[in-house]
């Protein structure tokens, strides 16, 4: 049925095309012989065409584009006939002789815009004969058409100011009157297509009604480009009238497109000082109309005209600018009770970006339109709606975009509060927002209220906000979010030690309510912020003052042990045990033995109970060598006992080369360059020996595993430690121990056994070219070298 109605109008559309085409080549035979009766017979046939019920408006404005071309030609001969000293007064009333009123009415307008030119009647009383003789088409296609035609010829010989059709005083008012009326019967004609046919076209009438609507609109252009059109004009005649027709029409399409007009059209000082009238408009409009967009674009307008002078801000001020805007938002949504909640929020944002630009000092504003926004949210569970969360984040960071520093935030109460009918998806996409805005302006967060404040905003990165963790979150995505929060834990600082205290106490506490997925990414920025705070205070043990409540170094570490003994809770023991260790290594730097001790000895347990991985265990112990053997605070009992432990630990490991490496690795614990009370040369032989006994045992084991010796890389590091002791003066490090043990790797690589190992090779080679070269230096170092036979 469709393609058969397309078909028809593509007939009848060519068949209106052919006839006018044919009785515009009768007129232009008629032109070029100068016979004005023949002219206007064909023209008036040519335009019968238009008179057509049977065309779509798209394809009627084809049509009616082919006359208004042929029109341009009439005119022309008409103002040659003029010239040539046919009366134009004659041929105004003899065009009125066409026998049907639509080709009329159009050569009318035609002859009327070239009986203007000639000056020889008052525009005004042209424009007025014609915009009322047009009240004789009333079919709302052809009517629209006809205006239209009328807007065209006569939108240059208004009687405007500095226009050469001005006449007397009064003449702005006589062009502002015609246009109106016009726009007025026009806007009728339109708003009368939707109730025409039946209800099941109506999908169809709104299509067409759409493609129509830029007819209508152009009348409210022309009214904006009249000189004579000043603001009192404006505010006392054209807004209301053009108001008063925009509301009384009681259509939907036609309220919103021409209000979205009077808006685009007239200048933005205009819309200010008359604010009152316009915003009165909008509660009267019909409750489908869909205001937040007319009224976002009006706030939109008013924001960027505030930013394009600081000149025009005092005008905002002046006339009271956001509190009409305000107002207007609530009574419209008081007026539309079932606006869905993305419409308030957009109003609320719009709101907000004008507040921000024109009042940017005002926090209070700000803080309003936040509490209004949150008071139409009250009552309502947390919003699932994708585009109303989208649009509370963008009300949300236009506050962060606008002042580049979240502390300003932090002051509007109204924020987080806003922040809470976010759902937990929403709410970590508005946390990142804020700790990017943060990173960005590297904005300094220095007051343990204020990171309190933050903390609740950025809340749903730091806990689940749902009473489930949910695994469906991507791992990448939860991996980067954690870390913009330990990146965020980084920049707190204050450079009072008292409040920087008060600040890790209060990130401690929303952290370690994270769970255990979390805790890995959190705790350990926590932790360093702590330690610089405790090496910031280095040396003070106790406050100069006597305050009891003084921060200390002591007092740091006893929240360190509780927060890093959470991570050996959840458990990650790996971590828990590296932070032990430098907590350690911070006491020991503060001199505070007994600490120092203690998180030793949780490292220990850790080792001992939770770390069972091979791997885990050769890292772990090679940390605590590490750390250990840095360590000065130690008495000689303590250290004894912590060392004792790391070797057996070390000769304990599961893979022979991992105990081999370990044991050696020990015999730093005995010999430490700058602790002259720690240099017992014994202890690091037997340690060397006892290594020398594991990696022979390996070689063993692999003899008889594989039937081969496997490499002597073990040997050679152990080589390379004995040299080490050596030229630090162990005296029980002796020439002759080295020169075996040399002998002992040659003899091993020489074996049959052996297993070719050029990276061995290679090692042991440069071992001896070091050995060489040691010998060539001379001095007491060369000295010591010679008798070594390499």
């Amino acid at each position: 049925m469709i393609a058969d109605g397309v078909e028809d109008e593509e007939k009848w559309l060519a068949a209106g095309i052919a006839g006018l085409q044919q009785n515009a080549f009768y007129m232009h035979r008629a032109l070029d012989s100068n016979n004005l009766r023949d002219a206007l017979k064909y023209s008036a046939q040519m335009l019968s065409e238009l008179r057509t019920s049977r065309l779509s408006p798209h394809k009627y404005y084809e049509l009616y584009m082919r006359a208004f071309d042929e029109l341009r030609k009439l005119e022309m001969f008409f103002k040659e006939e003029t010239r040539r000293g046919c009366s134009i007064v004659d041929l105004y009333e003899l065009v009125q002789h066409a026998g049907n009123i639509l080709p009329r009415l159009y050569l009318l307008c035609t002859v009327g815009s070239v009986y203007i030119k000639s000056k020889e009647a008052p525009a005004k009383d042209v424009l007025k004969d014609l915009v009322e003789m047009c009240r004789g088409i009333q079919h709302p296609v052809r009517g629209l058409f006809l205006r239209s035609y009328l807007a065209q010829v006569s939108r240059d010989k208004l009687p405007d100011i500095g226009s050469e059709y001005e006449g007397d005083a009064d003449t702005v008012v006589d062009a502002v009157e015609f246009v109106l009326q016009n726009f007025t019967e026009m806007n009728k004609l339109w708003v009368r297509m939707q109730h025409q046919g039946p209800a099941r076209e109506k999908e169809k009438r709104e299509k067409e009604r759409s493609e129509l609507r830029d007819l209508v609109g152009k009348n409210l252009h022309v009214l904006s480009q009249i000189e004579g059109i000043d603001l009192d004009m404006y505010k006392e005649t054209v807004l209301p009238r053009v108001l008063e027709q925009v509301v009384n029409c009681k259509d939907e399409i036609a309220q919103y497109y021409l209000m979205d007009c009077i808006i685009q059209v007239f200048p933005d000082e205009y819309h200010l000082q008359t604010l009152d009238v316009l915003l009165g408009a909008f509660p009267q409009l019909q409750p489908t109309v869909d205001i937040k967009t007319v009224l976002s674009r009006l706030m939109e307008r008013l924001s960027n005209y505030a930013a394009s002078s600081a000149d025009v801000l005092p005008e905002f001020l002046q006339v009271e600018a956001f509190s009409k805007l305000n107002n207007a938002i609530g009574k419209v949504i008081e007026a539309q009770p079932d606006m869905p909640i993305l419409g308030v929020i957009t109003l609320y944002s719009s709101l907000l970006t004008f507040t921000l630009h024109v009042h940017p000092d005002r926090l209070d504003y700000a803080d309003q339109v936040l509490g209004a926004c949150v008071k139409k949210l009250s009552g309502k569970e947390k919003l699932e709606d994708k585009k109303a969360t989208k649009q509370i984040v963008a009300l949300l960071s236009a506050p962060l975009d606008k002042y580049n520093d979240i502390v300003t935030a932090l002051k509007l109460s109204n924020y987080p509060r806003v922040m809470e009918y976010l759902d937990s998806e929403t709410n970590k996409v508005m946390a990142t927002v804020i700790i990017q805005s943060i990173m960005k302006n590297k904005t300094r967060i220095s007051t343990a209220d204020r990171v309190e404040a933050l903390f609740e905003l950025i809340k749903g990165l730091i806990k689940d906000l749902d009473d489930a963790f949910h695994d469906e979150v991507d791992e990448d995505d939860f991996k980067e979010e954690q870390n913009s929060v330990a990146r965020l834990i980084q920049l707190l600082h204050s450079d009072d030690p008292e409040e920087m205290f008060k600040i890790i106490c209060t990130v401690r506490k929303h952290i370690l309510g994270g769970g255990p997925k979390r805790l890995p990414f959190t705790v350990p920025p926590l932790v360093f912020s702590s330690l610089k705070l405790v090496r910031q205070l280095q040396g003070q043990e106790e406050n100069p003052f006597g305050e009891e409540e003084s921060t200390t170094p002591k007092k740091i570490f006893q929240v360190l042990n509780q927060t890093v003994e959470t991570l050996s809770n959840i458990p990650a023991p790996e971590l828990a045990l590296q932070l032990f260790l430098q907590c350690a290594e911070a006491a020991n730097d503060c001199d505070l033995e007994p600490v120092a001790y203690e998180f030793f000895t949780q490292a220990y347990i850790l080792y001992e109970e939770d770390i069972s991985d091979s791997r885990a265990q050769v890292t772990a112990i090679h940390l605590i060598i590490g750390t250990l053997q840095r360590m000065h605070v130690f008495g000689v009992e303590n250290r004894d006992t912590l060392t004792h432990k790391a070797t057996g630990y070390s000769a304990k490991l599961l893979k022979k080369p991992d105990q081999c490496r370990a044991v050696y690795a020990c015999s730093h614990l005995f010999w430490v360059d700058d602790q002259d009370n720690v240099k017992d040369g014994e202890r690091v032989l037997l340690c060397l020996k006892r290594a020398l006994r594991i990696a022979n045992a390996a070689q063993q084991m692999s003899n008889a595993a594989r039937g081969s010796a496997g490499s002597v890389t073990l040997f050679v590091e152990i080589l390379n430690k004995y040299l080490y002791f050596f030229e630090k003066g162990n005296p029980q490090i002796t020439v002759a121990a080295i020169q075996s043990l040399i002998e002992l790797i040659t003899t091993e690589m020489h074996s049959d056994s052996s297993t070719p190992d050029p990276a061995a090779d290679a090692f042991f080679a440069s071992t001896l070219r070091y050995m060489e070269f040691q010998k060539q230096k001379g001095g007491a170092i060369g000295e010591k070298y010679e008798p070594i036979k390499v």
